[in-house]
């Protein structure tokens, strides 16, 4: 399978399924890794960058990860490419834009529940990706894999302080657990400033859909621990299922049904608008597509409209992005063409519906 055909569909992350999944769209956990005897990422040469790729590269196409793995070498990727990793969330930004003459790589699984980022800020960063709240589902996962890589790599690691990493709050067991949460109602309300609050008291980073430096669009807004020395992987998991994630919940779902008693004309106002303006536009930016596709996607979770279905929605939040865009069209795209074009592919769609 190679990216231009799994570019044609919605990424695991999308599926739409999976428990709580009106609120909650994806649990991920990443793992930070570094190859014992390699500087970091930041302070190895380039051939020693290089070595780590080959030595990554053997291991993890190795077949005992599974079959039907792709191995993206960024530095002979397009462009176009490298920023649909990014939009199908299984590359950071910073890894794509790093210079493009050091050597770096992603693999990525079959059915993309998980993706191995090399020569980010680590050595290694093992993601895995489930759509919906399945955070348990996905620590056992990638705890696997950890296991699997552990067996044939060395990593760095202190017996004082743990899986040694270039960042001090990855320090420890290098865990990061986050979910990516549809808030619409509290943006609507005006309370999702009670979130960004409780993420503060709680000492948890709140990131906008393509995760550090980005905004929340389209209401979509990723939650995440901030550091990981002197805490188990099973206490920062367990925080989350149990704590965190619920109490983000109860406040979506205490301002959808607020909205529902109190406005709902205004509500329904927006849903609709939504619905013509996605039905009839003929040009429209990336921004503005996440944002009506919000309150549409909280339409038919609350019931309001039937026209359309969650599959359909988290599929167009992917395929209206710019890299997807220009792959449903075959070429390069201007950023006009580009609006045309969305506003084109998003009738086509919503219209079969």
């Amino acid at each position: 399978m190679s990216l231009g055909q799994i570019s044609q569909r919605a990424g695991e992350w999308l599926r739409g399924a999976g428990p709580q999944s009106e609120v909650v769209i994806s649990s991920r956990i990443r793992l930070a890794r570094n190859l014992a005897g390699f500087p970091f990422v930041g302070r190895a040469s380039k051939a020693q960058q290089q070595e780590v790729v080959q030595r990554c590269q053997e291991e993890v196409m190795s077949g005992r990860l599974g079959a039907g793995l792709i191995w993206v070498d960024l530095t002979q990727s397009t462009a176009l490419d490298r920023q649909l990793l990014v939009e199908r969330q299984l590359a950071s930004r910073q890894h794509v834009k790093a210079t493009l003459d050091l050597p770096r790589a992603v693999a990525i699984g079959a059915d993309e529940t998980f993706a191995i980022m090399v020569n980010e800020e680590d050595h290694l960063r093992v993601q895995v990706l489930r759509s919906g709240m399945q955070v348990g589902d996905a620590f056992a996962q990638i705890n696997a894999i950890d296991d699997t890589l552990e067996e044939h790599l060395d990593f760095a690691y202190a017996k004082r302080f743990g899986y040694l990493t270039a960042c001090p709050t990855n320090v420890g067991s290098g865990i990061r657990v986050s979910v990516m949460l549809h808030l619409p109602a509290l943006k609507l309300t005006g309370e999702i400033e009670k979130v960004r609050r409780a993420a503060r008291d709680m000492h948890l980073a709140v990131r906008g859909l393509f995760g550090e430096g980005s905004e929340a669009q389209g209401d979509l807004y990723q939650i995440s621990n901030q550091t990981t020395l002197g805490r188990s992987e099973q206490e920062i998991l367990t925080y989350f299922q149990h704590s965190v994630v619920p109490q983000v919940i109860a406040y979506e779902t205490k301002a959808r049904m607020a909205l529902l008693q109190q406005r709902q004309w205004e509500l329904d106002d927006k849903i609709w608008r939504a619905w013509a303006v996605l039905t009839h536009a003929r040009v429209m930016g990336t921004e503005e597509v996440l944002s009506l596709l919000s309150h549409l996607r909280l339409g038919v979770n609350l019931g309001r409209i039937d026209t359309v279905d969650i599959p359909t929605i988290n599929e167009l939040l992917l395929l209206t992005q710019p890299a997807h865009l220009q792959r449903v069209a075959g070429r390069e795209l201007d950023p006009a063409s580009r609006r045309r074009a969305r506003a084109d592919l998003i009738r086509q769609r919503l219209a079969a519906k």
